[in-house]
């Protein structure tokens, strides 16, 4: 639970199993340096966004790959770890899709 007592997911992107979409929960935007916050979003991440793990660096310490909207941009493992997603339902992605 949150700070404002919402009920988080468990899952960050670093969890989250690769090629599974996910909508953004919650970025823990006080955690973050100045200039990594600006860039997430300047990136486009934001809560309600989806995102997408599509690589990890071997080893499992370097920087993830995620697909935001039709963007692939790299994300260190550190900041990954404070964006936490929620899974989307396959029929939310269709309807998605349709729209």
């Amino acid at each position: 639970m949150d700070m404002a007592g919402r009920c988080t997911p468990s899952l960050n992107l670093v969890t989250l199993p690769r090629h599974e979409r996910a909508a953004v929960h919650l970025i823990e935007w006080a955690q973050l340096d100045m200039a990594e916050a600006r860039r997430l979003r300047e990136l486009g991440f934001d809560e309600g966004v989806e995102v997408e793990v599509l690589h990890r660096a071997s080893l499992g310490r370097g920087p993830l790959a995620c697909r935001i909207g039709r963007m692939t941009v790299a994300v260190r493992r550190a900041v990954a770890s404070r964006i936490h997603v929620a899974p989307v339902a396959v029929s939310d992605t269709s309807a998605m899709l349709v729209a």
